[in-house]
C-alpha cells in the first residue's frame, strides 16, 4: 500500500467513525429509552408471550382434531359426569344433565327434519336450559341466532329474519313480545315453526306453537347419531351488535371464534380448571354467551348464572355459589360499586373479575373495597379477530402492544395495532405510500386486527350480511394488498405500550379546536354526581364551528346541585371539554349489555318544545348553568347568545 492509499484510508475512517459517533449521538436518547422500556416491560412481554403461545398451542391442538365445542364438551362430560356445571337460582345441572338435555334437543330437531346448517332463533332469558338448547342445535349441526331479549316490533322482526331462521324458540317471560309480532313474522317468513317454552301446545293468532319442554320429554337423551358431525370452522351461532346506531346486524361466531375467545381469555387471564365463574351477563351477548360458557363447556369450570344482573345481589350470589371469579361488562362495577357497604363486600371468595368496560375512575376503589387480588381487563369487538389483554392488572389499562419489537417483527407473533385516523370521521391517515400509519405513546387511534384468511382464528367472518363485512374491513394497512378489521375504537397507547379504551370513533367530537372524548368526560361528571348514570354527546350550535358537549344525567330526585357540579368540573376538566349543556333525566335506559346509548338523546337535542327534562345551558355572561327556556333556545339558534 503505498503512502496515498494510507492517507485515504486514514480519512475515510476518520470518516465513518466520525458519522458513527454522530449517529450514536443522535440516537442516544432513543436507544437509552429502548432500554429502559425494555427493562420496565420485559417480565409483561415474556408472560403474556407464553401465555399466547399456549393459547396458540391448545388451539393447534384443537384444529388438528377438527375439534368443535359440543365434542369437547362431551369429554369434559365423561371426564366428570357428576361435577356442578351450571349454578341458576336453586338448581344445580351436573355435565351429565346439561349433556343429556343437549341430547335431547339434538335429537327433537333430528327427528322434525330439520338438516345440518338449518338456523333456528332463540329469544330467552338466561337460564341453563338457553346453554342446551343452543349446545344441542350445535349437535345436530343447527346454527342458533342469540336474540337480544330487549329487542320489540320491527326490530326484533329484522333480527330473527335477517338470518335463515326455520324455527323460533322463545321464553315464556318474552311470550308477550315475541307473539305480538307472530303474525309478522309467519307473513315474512311462512315456513318459520314457533315453539315456546311452556308445558303445551297452543294456537297464537291461528298459528301453532308447540311445547319444547313437552317435546324434550318425548325424545331420547342419547348422543345422536350426528355426534360427529360438524368441523372446526362450521358455523356455531349468531351474535348481534348492539344496534345503537342502526338495526342491529348478526355476527357470525363459528367453533373456532368461539374457541379463540373462550382459550384467549382461559390462557390469558389464568382462570384455569377448577373456578367457579359468575356471571350475571345475557347469554345472548358475546362475552356471557361465548367467553362466559367457554370457561364451562370447554375447559370444565362450574358457571354461576343468573336471569337479570342484580347489583344488589352480586355479592350475595357470589358467597352463595362460592365463586372464586367473576365477569363484568359495561357498567356493572360501577352499579356495584354504587350499593351501599356491607359485610357481603369482603365475606366472598371471589379473587378475580376479568371482562371489559371497567372505567379507570372507579378501578382502586372497587378494587380495594372489595378485596379484590386481580382485575383482568381486556378489550375486544364482538366480530372482532383480535383482542388484547391486561395481565399485569395495570389500573385503567385494558391491554397492552409490545414496544420492544418492531412493528413487522410483532405483526408475525400477533397482528394487532393501534392507526391513526381522524377522530371525527373514523378515516384512516395514510402516509406517502398510501399505508396506515402506526400510532406512538400518547397517540389515539383505531385498533385494527389483520385479517389472515389461512388462520380461521385470525379470519374475519363478519355476519350474516355481506354489505355490512365489506365496510368493516380497512385496507392497505401494514403492506398493500392487506386487509384488516376496523374496530371503530379509538385506543390510546403510553410510553410502556400499555392501551387505554377512549371512545368509539364518531363519539369524539371537536368544540373550541380541541377533541373532547366523551368517555373521559361521562367519567368525570359521573364522579361528581355519586356514579348516577351519565351520557355525554355533541350537539349542533348554529354559528359555532364543532360540536358542543351536551350531559344528560339520571337525576329522578333533581338533586343535581349544578353550582357545585360547575365548579368540580372546572378543576377536573379543561374549560372546552366542560359540557356546555345538561338535561336532567328520570331514567336513562341501558342496554341489554350495560351500555349507556346516546343515539336517541342526541337527536332530541336541547330544544324545550321536543325535550319536556329540565335543561340548561352554561352562560358565559353570568358565569353558571342557567336553565333553558324557549326564548332562551331561540335566543341561541339565531346567534345572539354565543359561546
Amino acid at each position: 500500500m503505498d503512502a496515498g492509499d494510507s492517507v485515504v484510508g486514514n480519512i475515510l475512517s476518520l470518516a465513518i467513525k466520525t458519522l458513527l459517533i454522530v449517529y450514536l449521538i443522535y440516537c442516544s436518547p432513543r436507544i437509552i429509552k429502548w432500554f429502559k422500556v425494555t427493562y420496565l416491560t420485559i417480565g409483561r412481554d415474556l408472560t403474556a408471550l407464553m401465555r399466547l403461545f399456549k393459547t396458540k398451542y391448545v388451539l393447534y391442538k384443537m384444529r388438528q382434531r377438527d375439534a368443535t365445542v359440543p365434542k369437547i364438551f362431551r369429554e369434559n362430560a365423561e371426564r366428570h359426569p357428576d361435577k356442578i356445571a351450571i349454578h341458576f337460582e336453586d338448581e344445580a345441572w351436573t355435565f351429565r344433565q346439561l349433556d343429556e338435555y343437549s341430547n335431547r334437543i339434538a335429537n327433537l330437531f333430528l327427528e322434525a327434519g330439520y338438516q345440518q346448517g338449518d338456523e333456528i332463533a332463540l329469544f330467552m332469558e338466561t337460564r341453563p336450559e338457553y346453554v342446551g338448547i343452543w349446545l344441542g342445535a350445535a349437535k345436530a349441526g343447527l346454527v342458533t341466532a342469540l336474540i337480544n331479549t330487549n329487542l320489540r316490533g320491527d326490530t326484533l322482526i329484522h333480527s330473527i329474519t335477517c338470518v335463515e331462521s326455520r324455527g323460533l324458540i322463545y321464553g315464556q317471560e318474552m311470550a308477550t313480545f315475541a307473539e305480538d309480532v307472530l303474525v309478522n313474522l309467519a307473513a315474512k317468513r311462512p315456513s318459520l315453526e314457533f315453539y315456546h317454552f311452556g308445558d303445551e301446545a297452543r294456537k297464537v293468532h291461528g298459528y301453532e306453537v308447540k311445547s319444547l319442554r313437552k317435546l324434550t320429554t318425548e325424545v331420547s337423551d342419547e348422543l345422536p347419531m350426528s355426534k360427529f358431525r360438524g368441523c372446526f370452522t362450521d358455523k356455531l351461532f349468531y351474535v348481534y351488535t348492539s344496534g345503537t346506531t342502526g338495526l342491529p346486524k348478526a355476527a357470525i361466531i363459528k367453533h373456532c371464534r368461539y374457541l379463540f375467545f373462550g382459550t384467549g381469555c382461559n390462557m390469558l387471564v389464568g382462570l384455569g380448571h377448577n373456578q367457579t365463574i359468575y356471571t350475571s351477563i345475557p347469554l345472548y351477548h358475546l362475552a356471557g354467551g361465548a367467553i362466559g360458557t367457554c370457561q364451562m363447556l370447554v375447559f370444565g369450570n362450574t358457571l354461576a348464572i343468573r336471569a337479570k344482573f342484580s347489583a344488589s345481589r352480586f355479592w350475595t350470589d357470589c358467597i352463595k355459589y362460592n365463586a372464586t371469579a367473576a365477569q363484568y361488562i359495561g357498567e356493572i362495577c360501577r352499579y356495584v360499586l354504587t350499593q351501599p357497604e356491607s359485610q357481603n363486600d369482603r365475606n366472598h371468595q371471589v379473587k378475580i373479575c376479568f371482562g371489559n368496560g371497567m372505567r379507570p375512575n372507579i378501578w382502586r376503589e372497587f378494587k380495594e373495597r372489595f378485596n379484590i387480588e386481580r382485575i383482568c381487563e381486556f378489550y375486544g369487538a364482538t366480530e372482532g379477530n383480535a383482542n388484547v389483554v391486561n395481565v399485569t392488572g395495570k389500573e385503567g389499562a385494558c391491554g397492552f402492544v409490545s414496544q420492544i419489537l418492531p412493528i413487522p417483527l410483532l405483526n408475525l407473533f400477533y397482528p394487532v395495532s393501534i392507526i391513526r385516523v381522524n377522530e371525527e370521521t373514523g378515516e384512516a391517515i395514510r402516509d406517502a405510500n398510501g399505508l396506515c400509519i402506526p400510532c406512538g405513546p400518547g397517540e389515539s387511534g383505531e385498533f385494527v386486527g389483520k385479517i389472515i384468511e389461512q388462520d380461521p382464528t385470525r379470519a374475519f367472518d363478519g355476519y350474516a350480511n355481506k354489505d355490512a363485512s365489506e365496510k368493516k374491513i380497512i385496507r392497505d394497512v401494514f403492506k398493500k394488498g392487506d386487509a384488516a378489521f376496523a374496530s371503530g375504537d379509538l385506543l390510546t397507547i403510553d410510553d410502556l405500550g400499555f392501551v387505554y379504551f377512549k371512545d368509539r370513533t364518531g363519539d369524539t367530537y371537536r368544540w373550541k379546536g380541541e377533541n373532547v372524548s366523551t368517555t373521559e368526560v361521562e367519567s368525570v361528571v359521573s364522579n361528581q354526581v355519586q356514579l348516577s348514570d351519565c351520557v355525554v354527546y355533541g350537539v349542533t350550535v348554529p354559528g359555532c364551528e364543532g360540536k358542543a358537549g351536551m350531559a344528560a344525567i339520571e337525576d329522578p330526585n333533581q338533586q343535581v346541585n349544578l353550582v357545585d357540579l360547575l365548579n368540580k368540573l372546572r378543576r377536573a376538566l379543561p374549560s372546552y371539554a366542560i359540557p356546555v349543556f345538561v338535561r336532567l333525566v328520570k331514567k336513562i335506559e341501558t342496554t341489554g349489555t350495560f351500555k349507556l346509548p346516546k343515539v336517541a338523546l342526541q337527536k332530541q337535542g336541547y330544544d324545550p318544545q321536543q325535550v319536556s327534562d329540565p335543561m340548561y345551558y352554561l352562560s358565559s355572561k353570568e358565569n353558571r348553568y342557567v336553565k333553558l327556556s324557549t326564548p332562551l333556545f331561540e335566543d341561541i339558534s339565531n346567534g345572539q347568545i354565543r359561546f
